[in-house]
């Protein structure tokens, strides 16, 4: 085998371990580039539209300034409906654990209750580090105001040159591969915004069903739970049962019935999600096995904590991608070989 004929997949493949080394060991700058091509790509189809109307670079700082000016309103209504709610909700949350000790959950033989005792504590302990992990997580955006302006100057230079920024970086590569480069390049930021897009989405609407439901069965904390469904979200499999098992035990304390009412809401919606949402709005075109992403998400948080699992599956796409290409081109090269060894053979050895 030639190496020289497959250069361009082992730069790939080297350069593809190099940057998820990198951004294993500088956690900060994952941070930042992960964000800025978040933004990037939800943003970059209204740049589009109104680039045939202004220069490119005028449309990514109007669209950069309404997305600013967006996040503000946003900020402004968090900081007045839900940080009061989320600040009482953690401080009174040992005595909603004790009187969940209390309830018909605790009941039974001595052995299944302490069995219960010690998985609550557990549980307690894991829930509150999660809430905190998570609102940390999307928080942290706004506590770090030089890095907010980092991404925010990526993010305009990703929209007003990125076209650029690719015809750049594939310029790097062998000249004869530089469409295929292209072509991955589109193909990663087609499946990474079909997924973030999808799971914002997805987000959303769980977020505002919870909180109608809470509200509706006039049950406490809504916006925290809201907020705290529709982030786990974003963990598949493993973050919605979490937060559906968090809240039905946290609603045991009112009665049994509504407890037993609130796993069923869980559990229809849960199912409504993955088989009828997820289906129509992500579609297949990721091609992801939950075991793969049950794994991946397991990974991350080992290596990065809760950030991992939220980057996990976006990584696990790259990585999926660049391996296909690999192996495509690999295989396309094996053909063009076994064809030119069929066409340089004696014209009597092939009639024979």
């Amino acid at each position: 085998m030639q190496i020289r004929a497959y250069r361009t997949s082992i730069i790939l493949g080297l350069v593809s371990a190099l940057l998820l080394s990198a951004f294993w060991y500088t956690q900060q700058l994952a941070f930042i580039v992960f964000l800025s091509l978040l933004l990037n790509l939800l943003l970059s189809p209204l740049v589009d539209k109104l680039e045939k109307k202004m220069p490119r670079g005028a449309a990514a700082a109007v669209v950069m300034a309404l997305f600013l000016l967006i996040s503000f309103s946003l900020l402004t209504l968090v900081s007045s409906n839900f940080l009061p709610t989320f600040t009482r909700f953690i401080r009174e949350f040992p005595h909603i654990a004790g009187r969940l000790q209390e309830t018909w959950l605790m009941s039974g033989p001595t052995f299944l209750h302490d069995e219960l005792d010690n998985l609550w504590e557990g549980l307690k302990d894991a829930g509150v580090v999660a809430l905190k992990s998570s609102m940390t997580i999307m928080f942290s955006a706004f506590g770090k105001f030089i890095d907010m302006v980092i991404i925010f100057f990526v993010t305009f230079y990703l929209l007003k040159d990125g076209d650029d920024i690719k015809g750049y970086i594939a310029g790097l590569f062998p000249h004869q591969d530089n469409r295929r480069i292209m072509k991955l390049f589109n193909k990663i930021l087609k499946a990474l915004r079909i997924y973030i897009c999808g799971q914002m989405l997805i987000c959303c609407i769980t977020g505002l069903v919870v909180f109608l439901y809470f509200t509706i069965r006039h049950l406490p904390y809504a916006s925290v739970f809201a907020v705290v469904s529709g982030i786990a979200e974003f963990i598949p499999v493993l973050g919605p049962t979490v937060a559906s098992a968090f809240g039905v035990l946290l609603t045991a304390t009112t009665s049994p019935w509504t407890a037993l009412q609130t796993a069923g809401f869980y559990l229809l919606l849960t199912q409504i999600n993955h088989n009828l949402v997820m289906p129509n709005i992500i579609g297949k075109t990721l091609h992801l096995h939950p075991i793969a992403i049950i794994l991946g998400v397991v990974l991350g948080d080992e290596l990065l904590g809760a950030a991992g699992m939220f980057l996990a599956v976006p990584v696990i796409v790259i990585c999926k991608l660049v391996i296909e290409d690999i192996y495509l081109a690999r295989q396309q090269e094996m053909e063009r070989r076994s064809a030119s060894r069929w066409l340089a053979k004696p014209s009597e050895d092939r009639d024979n």
